[in-house]
């Protein structure tokens, strides 16, 4: 079963710095039908404005990804990480008993565009930790590429939770395959261009929370990037 979750349903806020929109509730956005899906507890598509960003902050007892589609992210950490992201590279911080960040876009002329992504630890109170690792187009053109896992196998990063994200880069008509074990979810988020999942059809930004199916079958309709979540 196939439940879409289109692009333009999303919850939208513009705030002039910073255009978002959120898959799952989120800050001021609340919908009850969409609090997250298994483990995944967020999923936002941002925009940021150059020379602007999200300042020092806190959090704990989560797992958050971050992937960047344009521009650079520029990150600073309480445990004394101070490095740039961008396109094509991971970030996985544990936020665990406690820690304060911030992200910015460091480019004068160039728009930030990233994902950030949060899934629930597999128990409170993990010390905090922070990795990135670059993925090259090569490396994930036509085929999933995991980048995260809970082993860190393959050369992922770890994530504290019994899920596993893979990437894709997509040439048009090229397609990858996917088995699911019995027990176990999926999401696919449209990151860029066309895809039929299983036959349904899904555009930029469009996401697919996937249940009671074993094989996914993902066809591009045009070049396409992707990223899956299996799910416990």
């Amino acid at each position: 079963m196939l439940q879409i979750r289109k692009a333009s349903e999303r919850g939208h806020f513009d705030h002039g710095w910073l255009n978002t929109y959120h898959t799952f509730s989120f800050a001021d956005y609340h919908d009850p039908r969409y609090m997250g899906f298994r483990a995944l507890r967020v999923m936002n598509e941002d925009r940021v404005a150059p020379g602007d960003g999200f300042g020092t902050h806190g959090h704990r007892d989560m797992e958050i990804v971050t992937y960047v589609l344009e521009g650079a992210i520029e990150h600073r950490d309480s445990m004394g990480n101070g490095e740039v992201l961008k396109p094509g590279e991971f970030q996985r911080m544990s936020a665990g008993t406690g820690i304060m960040h911030s992200e910015f876009n460091p480019s004068k002329t160039e728009l930030l565009h990233f994902y950030q992504i949060w899934l629930l630890p597999e128990r409170h109170g993990i010390v905090p930790s922070y990795e990135q690792k670059r993925f090259s187009e090569a490396d994930r053109q036509n085929r999933l590429r995991l980048v995260a896992s809970p082993d860190g196998r393959d050369g992922s990063l770890t994530v504290h939770q019994d899920a596993r994200i893979y990437l894709a880069s997509l040439l048009n008509g090229k397609s990858v395959e996917h088995a699911l074990d019995e027990g176990r979810y999926a999401w696919l988020q449209v990151l860029r261009g066309e895809i039929s999942l299983n036959g349904t059809n899904l555009a930029t930004s469009d996401g697919a929370a996937v249940s009671e199916e074993r094989q996914l079958s993902i066809t591009a309709k045009g070049d396409a990037e992707i990223m899956l979540f299996d799910l416990a």
